[in-house]
């Protein structure tokens, strides 16, 4: 699960990948503005960018250098309809860590933008697989399995899931697990963290030794493996 961010002032691209991401568990913020994206960066934190070159106020080789004079070393895909060799280095000179051509096939897209994550995580020695109790979940592939046994999750509780894991051993209110997992400010009149906690525990939780998913009452959840305190 990683936090992206798309820069593309086409809105029907910028849809069409933003929804393919998030399908896969990801993240995305959408700007459609050079200026916009450098000013989104020096308040929120990404995993990765996707930039447009051609874009309305600046174009994306200049926001790109901008972003790195500005010490961001976050990775970026550039995306652009100019397909010439001589752009490409352009591109890549400016900062960007990889380069691809207008029109693509989404599978292409993800592909890439997973090698640039995997990348990141092997410098900061961060594994695709989770390992917690009994369970293993596998980020790379979207699998996970509690005891030996293949969990069927939708993206949205793998996600819900990645998220509890990755926080393990603390308190999370709704507030934060809303905003993590729906990228939304919480409406104390949903109860959609709710409804899909118990989705997942229905999955992970019912038919095995003991539960990993807790209610803290008045406070929210919380993900922990309690086997040894019911063995005292």
């Amino acid at each position: 699960m990683a936090r992206i961010l798309l820069v593309e002032d086409d809105e029907r691209v910028a849809s069409f990948i933003q929804k393919g991401l998030e399908e896969h568990t990801h993240s995305v913020l959408h700007v459609g503005k050079g200026y916009e994206a450098i000013g989104t960066t020096a308040i929120h934190t990404f995993d990765a960018i996707i930039l447009d070159i051609m874009l309305p106020d600046i174009d994306g080789i200049k926001v790109c250098q901008l972003l790195r004079q500005n010490e961001q070393t976050i990775p970026i895909l550039m995306l652009s309809a100019l397909d010439s060799t001589g752009n490409k280095v352009m591109g890549l000179e400016a900062g960007a860590d990889d380069y691809l051509a207008k029109p693509f096939h989404f599978e292409e897209l993800l592909a890439r933008i997973q090698a640039l994550l995997r990348r990141v995580a092997f410098q900061r020695g961060i594994s695709d697989m989770y390992r917690y109790a009994d369970l293993e979940l596998d980020r790379s592939e979207l699998a996970a399995t509690r005891h030996g046994k293949r969990l069927t999750l939708s993206p949205r509780e793998f996600k819900l899931l990645a998220f509890l894991m990755e926080n393990r051993e603390k308190t999370l209110s709704r507030v934060q697990i809303a905003e993590a997992v729906w990228d939304m400010h919480f409406d104390s009149g949903t109860n959609v963290v709710d409804v899909y906690i118990n989705y997942l525990r229905n999955k992970i939780d019912k038919g095995f030794a003991f539960p990993l998913i807790h209610t803290v009452k008045g406070r929210g959840y919380l993900f922990k493996d309690k086997s040894h305190e019911l063995e005292s």
